[in-house]
């Protein structure tokens, strides 16, 4: 067993995207690497994920994308975790175009995993970023 302390993330859907299958394969991955997952679920508001972040004392959050909605809405999670002063990297999961995956990391997304991501470049992502935040 591992001195280290286990990795808390908070997954999520924000926005009406209404597929949550891929999240809930993201979470088992998460789950079988020794993590605590703290699951959402469907039609989440920057307001909701931002108080369960706080309330879950999550280390991360993962946000899955398939609406196309991913330059809008990530920006404004990142926004709200600011806002909210919370030492929590966005981790952004799902459909999105190589294109847009610098300006989200300009907007302050820690990671965007596209869907080729293997299950141990998604568990190493959200490591590094918790790294990253608590270094």
């Amino acid at each position: 067993m591992s001195d280290e302390p286990q990795i808390r993330i908070l997954l999520a859907k924000l926005g009406l995207d209404g597929h949550d299958r891929g999240l809930k394969v993201v979470a088992r991955i998460l789950r079988d690497a020794g993590m605590e997952v703290i699951y959402l679920g469907l039609r989440q508001t920057t307001d909701s994920i931002v108080a369960a972040a706080e309330q879950e004392d999550a280390d991360a959050i993962g946000l899955s994308m398939h609406n196309a909605g991913h330059m809008t809405l990530a920006p404004a999670m990142v926004k709200a975790v600011n806002d909210a002063e919370l030492d929590c990297p966005v981790i952004v999961g799902g459909i999105v175009p190589d294109q847009d995956v610098q300006p989200l990391l300009d907007a302050g997304v820690a990671v965007v995993l596209g869907p080729g991501a293997s299950a141990e470049e998604v568990a190493q992502s959200v490591r590094d970023a918790v790294a990253a935040v608590n270094s």
